[in-house]
């Protein structure tokens, strides 16, 4: 099979590259939320989880997944590992005994109130070298690229 990319390419064509400063940017991106909530012992995902259940406390382990993009196959894992340390419960649905309903236990809800602080900061961090107004554009130039048309 050939390959996609051309022969002549070299390794510093990797900074003309969109995808290269997208993974680069997770990686700092990452470091940040590790650094800042390191002692909550959570990671960004499953903060994200957490949130998301504060806010809609009752769905489905298949809508939390869509609600934190992340897919069928690691929302699962998410979910069992907060229920492991006590901070989600699940419950059966009273109308599809296949599904579990999904909530913050009240350690949860403390764990993520104590949280929220620290991801601010993480925050702060990774939009540093930006400017006020540049840090408006960057997020609205973000929100257009995740939230377009799926790639056919």
């Amino acid at each position: 099979m050939p390959s996609l990319i051309p022969s002549n390419y070299k390794a510093q064509d990797l900074q003309a590259m969109p995808g290269h400063y997208i993974r680069r940017l997770q990686q700092i991106a990452v470091a940040a939320f590790m650094q800042s909530t390191q002692e909550h012992q959570l990671t960004s995902v499953q903060f994200a989880a957490l949130l998301a259940l504060r806010d809609a406390p009752g769905i489905d382990q298949r809508s939390l997944g869509n609600t934190i993009a992340i897919d069928a196959s690691t929302i699962g894992g998410v979910v069992d590992r907060l229920e492991d340390r006590g901070l989600i419960v699940r419950a059966l649905s009273t109308t599809d005994r296949r599904a579990k309903l999904l909530k913050l236990s009240p350690q949860g809800k403390k764990l993520l109130a104590a949280t929220i602080p620290s991801v601010l900061v993480a925050q702060e961090l990774i939009l540093a070298p930006l400017e006020q107004h540049e840090r408006a554009l960057f997020m609205s130039l973000m929100h257009r690229l995740v939230h377009r048309e799926p790639l056919s």
